[in-house]
């Protein structure tokens, strides 16, 4: 599986981006989908996933409310809809595919396919 993700940039403090993550295959639809972060001087960390076996979802809480994940399997996308950004959001953002099919906290290290990451910057 190769991972491809896009849509990041600049945006104030407040605004809205969403990340793409376009993946390779064709066994898309039986893969878990998350999105971690990793800020300058910090480690990576989960921000979100969608998982395969029953569309659960889950978020970090420091995006609870804020972000949205989703998936069009028809298109082997995974989206990030990232609203009311905060300067701390600044990261770049990997999107990642697992065969985890249980609901759990992402874990990078279950996490076997990466994307090569996209930078989101937030001013204050």
């Amino acid at each position: 599986v190769q991972l491809q993700a896009s849509g990041g940039g600049l945006v104030q403090a407040g605004g809205s981006l969403r990340l793409s993550c376009v993946a390779s295959g064709r066994t898309f639809s039986f893969y878990t989908m998350a999105w971690f972060r990793q800020a300058p001087g910090k480690d990576r960390e989960s921000v979100s996933a969608i998982f395969w076996s029953d569309g659960s979802t889950y978020y970090s809480e420091s995006v609870k409310g804020r972000f949205t994940i989703s998936r069009d399997n028809a298109k082997n996308t995974v989206y990030l809809q990232m609203n009311s950004l905060k300067p701390e959001d600044t990261a770049v953002y990997y999107c990642a595919a697992s065969r985890v099919g249980s609901p759990t906290t992402p874990v990078s290290d279950r996490y076997n396919y990466w994307g090569q990451g996209t930078l989101v910057t937030v001013s204050s």
